[in-house]
């Protein structure tokens, strides 16, 4: 058993084909568009207000429709409208299986109920950490929760996350992008990334459809400018709560194969991203 999307549990379950699979998302992106498009598609913003937005959005925690509306880009109203409009044309990757006829919808029910059942133990309905994290538990949540959000906002790819999982060594990856936390509280924040998913926060970071063409130290740099817009945002949420924290300048470590082992005097701790296709991000902490 593992974490997986419920299109790659119905392929190992002969449900459907991986062509049909592929038909379906191709339908789904076609339909569910974000809420800066829909606003878009609606008439009420223009590209631009979303840009503006999006850069707006890396220095504060806020949804980008709370943010449109801050900004004077659009009315409650407008929000309203575009969210029911979204509502009410999401197609999910099931129902888009059932439309291109690759399921009928009575299967499609009986799957989602096994779907479910395999999936029970790796439901993470919120932030959890260890016990010995009792300690300004409200900050790594935030770290945690912050990673998260960026993920969703900054990169715009769909995730799950996994459970904790203490560790003595962070595993080996493609690439390891690392920042100190000190001050009142000390500590070691990285993410983890493979090839793929390095690659998704290259676009994401560079606005760039294509990033095949883009140098080794390119690449590892967006890691870098992404773990940087997470612990600046940690640091403003953290300085909120009267807590002082300070950041030094992220680094990119390559691991040996066996790992990047947790220094002595310090706990490690790691939150699994599963982002399909059998890929993980991590998200780890060596604290002190």
């Amino acid at each position: 058993m593992a974490v997986k999307f419920f299109g790659q549990f119905l392929v190992e379950q002969d449900a459907v084909t991986g062509e049909s699979l592929l038909h379906a998302i191709e339908l789904q992106e076609r339909t569910n568009l974000k809420l800066g498009e829909m606003a878009v598609a609606m008439g009420f913003i223009t590209n631009q207000d979303i840009e503006t937005a999006h850069s707006a959005q890396l220095s504060k925690d806020m949804k980008l429709g709370d943010l449109l509306l801050d900004l004077g880009f659009l009315s409650l109203n407008q929000l309203e409208e575009v969210i029911a409009r979204q509502k009410a044309t999401h197609l999910y990757i099931g129902e888009a299986l059932v439309k291109v006829g690759a399921l009928t919808a009575d299967k499609l029910d009986y799957y989602l109920a096994q779907f479910k059942a395999d999936q029970a133990p790796f439901v993470v309905e919120r932030v959890e950490l260890p016990e010995w994290l009792n300690e300004n538990v409200a900050t790594w949540e935030a770290v945690v929760d912050l990673t998260y959000k960026m993920i969703t906002r900054v990169v715009g790819i769909q995730f799950r996350p996994g459970k904790f999982m203490e560790i003595a060594a962070l595993s080996n990856n493609h690439m390891i992008a690392a920042m100190d936390l000190s001050g009142d509280l000390t500590a070691r924040y990285m993410l983890s990334v493979s090839s793929n998913t390095q690659k998704a926060i290259a676009r994401a970071i560079l606005r760039e459809e294509n990033v095949e063409e883009e140098s080794v130290e390119i690449l590892e740099d967006t890691v870098m400018e992404f773990i940087n817009i997470v612990c600046g945002n940690v640091v403003a949420k953290a300085s909120q709560s009267g807590i002082n924290l300070e950041i030094n300048p992220p680094i990119t470590i390559h691991p040996p194969v066996s790992g990047l082992p947790v220094p002595d005097g310090y706990r490690g701790v790691s939150f699994p991203i599963h982002v399909g296709n059998d890929e993980i991000m991590e998200m780890a902490l060596f604290i002190k």
